[in-house]
């Protein structure tokens, strides 16, 4: 009775998403699509500086409805900083979860074409103590990423 010998491959998943040049692609891309809204964040909080700076110099020297009336300005600016710092912090955590699930799904695609590709019976990759370089196969997929991003870009 023959038996079958089981070829096993290891891939470091968290290694292929950190150096996956689509990974930087995907910064990249966010940072471009959110500056805008950082730097008009950034803008809103100087613009209050300036509100708050201008109660303490001149509140004490402006009738009480003028310092109310810029105490309620400050407070609303506040409030509105602080909801558009909430939205912005939303809008990149989904943005950067669905980059990262695509990524994530592409790199599975990968594995799984270099494993039939290569006839693996089995590859792991989280929990594993120790994998040998013989059988790791994560420089061979970064590789085959690499290689899509740089054939996506002519």
């Amino acid at each position: 009775m023959a038996v079958a010998e089981t070829k096993i491959g290891f891939v470091n998943a968290a290694r292929v998403l950190e150096e996956a040049p689509q990974a930087d692609a995907a910064r990249k891309q966010l940072e471009k699509e959110f500056a805008p809204r950082d730097k008009e964040i950034v803008s809103m909080q100087d613009d209050l500086k300036k509100l708050e700076e201008k109660l303490a110099r001149d509140g004490a020297v402006m009738s009480e409805k003028e310092q109310r009336k810029l105490e309620r300005d400050v407070l609303s600016f506040q409030r509105d900083i602080k909801r558009k710092k909430e939205e912005f912090r939303e809008d990149l955590n989904i943005r950067r979860n669905e980059a990262f699930e695509r990524l994530r799904k592409r790199v599975f695609e990968v594995i799984v074409k270099i494993a039939e590709d290569k006839k693996f019976d089995l590859i792991v990759s989280d929990g594993v103590v120790f994998a040998s370089k013989r059988i790791d196969i994560t420089n061979e997929v970064i590789e085959k990423l690499k290689s899509e991003m740089s054939s996506s870009k002519k």
